[in-house]
């Protein structure tokens, strides 16, 4: 499993017009999960999309986390992260887990999320053709691991 997490001050998903999940200040996420991808993996990537480290505390430096500040969390699933781009002009997708595998894991981490996040956690539509809207903040962008 892999995030790309961005600092934002907005972020929105939009499905077929209709926004499906939006949040304020806090941490945009694209999600892939991986074949193999474990609960304890699930469990380890909901501990630091929450607790990392990336808003700014009184002296300006990146010592707060999401828990921290009460942000919100948009998490997007996004199976092109975990492409094998390794050679050729065209990503090869063998490293992304099956569709099915993918939205159990997915939902998973949403579940936990939501359960260890009260500030609320929104999603994008697993497996929609979705427009990602952002205002990335500073710009601040990480690629997480579990």
């Amino acid at each position: 499993m892999l995030s790309l997490i961005q600092r934002v001050t907005s972020a929105s998903v939009t499905v077929d017009d209709a926004v499906v999940g939006a949040i304020g200040p806090g941490l945009l996420a694209l999600v892939a999960v991986e074949p193999g991808d474990t609960d304890a993996l699930i469990q380890r990537m909901a501990e630091r999309l929450l607790g990392y480290r990336v808003f700014e505390d009184a002296s300006g430096r990146m010592n707060r986390s999401l828990a921290d500040i009460g942000g919100g969390l948009l998490l997007v699933s996004q199976f092109t992260l975990a492409a094998d781009t390794r050679s050729g002009m065209r990503a090869s997708f063998t490293t992304a887990a099956p569709p099915d595998e993918a939205r159990r894991g997915f939902d998973r981490l949403v579940e936990v999320c939501r359960q260890r996040h009260p500030p609320g956690v929104e999603t994008g539509r697993f497996g929609a053709h979705m427009v990602v809207s952002l205002v990335n903040d500073g710009p601040v962008t990480f690629l997480l691991r579990p």
